[in-house]
């Protein structure tokens, strides 16, 4: 039987897989962890020190790691780095869609770039992304697409209505395209983790490992590991960890009584 640490494994270097959002936090995991199961990985993400990760990773897991600066956040990047990864020859067996913008502040508040950037980059990219290579992968009868929503769509909290509404999309969108790539050798899963223990969110360090030493936060490694294992198993949506599950009931149906002091303690540190 094989062992869930090496589900997925493939022959060192024989086949590519893409991560964007992958110079930090929990991208940076799925890259590693990719590598270490044999993948040869394109890392994607705004932030030059991508380059770094990548020498690092191919030097200690021995694959080819390739890194593609590039803002994935406007019209059009989707097409340009499928363009470019045609051109270079890349074939993905594995495209996983972890880039992500977090904004903690009302609607009326956030400057529209930021709006437009998010929805962007969460929405119209990851669908593209979706398109092109879930094409690409169906012509060759495999591959696998993994996106990542989040456990606050269900909890449409006052300062996250944008961010939440958004990831409620990549959860709708992604278990309808599943649907759709059934017996196509191509499969599509969202994982919809509640708090990470990475900078994404502004935590400190302190908070970061009070929240992992209480069971509120996750590690980086876990959440990439839960959703690299969802992801092979050809599920769905994933929720990480059982209690976060049972919460959700709860979640739904917040009374406005409970919101509305919650809301006032937590206006001083929107952002």
């Amino acid at each position: 039987m094989l062992r869930q640490r090496d589900m997925g494994r493939v022959p060192q270097g024989s086949a590519w897989a893409m991560v964007t959002g992958a110079a930090l936090g929990i991208g940076r995991e799925y890259a590693w962890q990719l590598a270490k199961l044999g993948y040869n990985v394109v890392m994607v993400d705004i932030l030059d020190s991508v380059a770094t990760e990548a020498a690092t990773i191919s030097k200690s897991c021995g694959v080819a790691c390739v890194a593609k600066v590039m803002d994935l956040a406007v019209e059009g990047a989707a097409h340009e780095l499928h363009c470019w990864s045609v051109s270079e020859g890349y074939e993905f067996d594995v495209v996983i869609n972890n880039a992500g913008i977090f904004s903690f502040l009302d609607v009326i508040n956030t400057p529209t770039e930021r709006l437009e950037r998010m929805l962007i980059l969460h929405d119209l990219t990851l669908t593209t992304m979706c398109r092109l290579y879930g094409e690409d992968m169906v012509k060759r009868g495999r591959g696998r697409l993994l996106n990542m929503s989040s456990y606050s769509i269900w909890m449409p909290y006052p300062g996250l209505a944008t961010y939440s509404a958004s990831k409620a999309y990549v959860r709708s969108f992604t278990r309808a395209f599943a649907h759709e790539l059934h017996g196509t050798g191509v499969t599509a899963t969202a994982i919809c983790p509640a708090g990470v223990a990475t900078d994404l969110y502004g935590l400190s360090k302190d908070m970061q490992a009070w929240g992992l030493r209480w069971g509120v936060l996750m590690s980086a490694s876990s959440c990439a590991r839960r959703g690299l294992r969802a992801m092979f198993r050809g599920r769905n949506i994933v929720v990480p960890d059982w209690w976060f599950r049972v919460l959700i009931p709860i979640c739904n149906y917040l009374p406005d009584w409970l919101i509305r002091p919650l809301r006032r303690k937590t206006m001083k540190i929107q952002r």
